[in-house]
């Protein structure tokens, strides 16, 4: 069908994006730092984007063109918002990275010998894991550290409840990671005020490299500071403390 229809004459454009901005339904956007009209069924024909070109770039023309396609448009502004949102959450990065800190309401708690165990979580950071960990994040500044192997939580039932509770908590597992987390645990605790470290390893000997790396970074970060460590066995209780 013949229509009226926007035109952008590449010769006048500088690229700067204001029609882009200006266009509702997302018909036009910058191809190699030219504007360019997407899709003709995107394009409603009532020029919103002229005004905005300080080059006057854009003008109307009667063309052979696709009909506007008004769910399409609806359509594509949802996968747009999805994206903008998605882009936002990332923050440029891995959305699982992202800092955050989390406050938790004080609930009141029943007994563990009445079988009954506060389900709230305690988790007060994010990210957690030591190699994801930010050096110098806003949640360690008068923080009590609980630096973790990662699969504490997993054999320790009441790890949310008795470890993590009031804790900013960093898991890591160096069998794993095959990496040495002292020079990082090290630039968290010098650069901060930390008030506490709480090591928690499992009794498998692989734990030593966590406990060793926390503990040398205690030490090389040139602070006395209160630590203690907690050790795990594989069927889920306390050893020592």
């Amino acid at each position: 069908m013949v229509r009226k229809i926007i035109h952008i004459d590449e010769e006048k454009c500088n690229g700067c994006g204001a029609c882009v901005t200006a266009c509702h339904e997302n018909a036009i956007g910058l191809v190699d730092g030219k504007a360019k009209l997407l899709r003709d069924d995107y394009c409603d024909g009532l020029g919103d984007c002229l005004p905005t070109c300080p080059t006057g770039a854009i003008t109307f023309v009667e063309r052979e063109a696709a009909a506007y396609d008004e769910a399409a448009v609806k359509e594509n502004q949802k996968k747009m918002e999805i994206r903008r949102r998605m882009k936002e959450l990332n923050g440029g990065g891995c959305p699982g990275a992202r800092m955050r800190q989390m406050k938790h309401e004080e609930d009141s708690e029943k007994s563990e010998n009445q079988g009954i165990l506060n389900m709230a979580s305690k988790l007060q950071n994010w990210p957690v894991q030591i190699k994801l960990t930010p050096t110098n994040a806003p949640c360690f500044e008068g923080a009590r550290l609980l630096i973790a192997a990662d699969c504490a939580a997993y054999a320790y039932a009441a790890f949310h409840h008795k470890l993590m509770k009031g804790k900013v908590t960093l898991i890591g597992c160096p069998k794993l990671d095959d990496i040495d987390y002292s020079e990082k645990l090290t630039q968290i605790i010098a650069n901060n005020d930390v008030k506490g470290v709480t090591i928690v390893r499992m009794e498998v000997p692989c734990c030593g490299g966590l406990e060793m790396a926390a503990k040398k970074a205690i030490q090389n970060s040139g602070k006395f500071i209160p630590w203690q460590v907690v050790t795990i066995s594989i069927d889920g209780t306390i050893l020592s403390e």
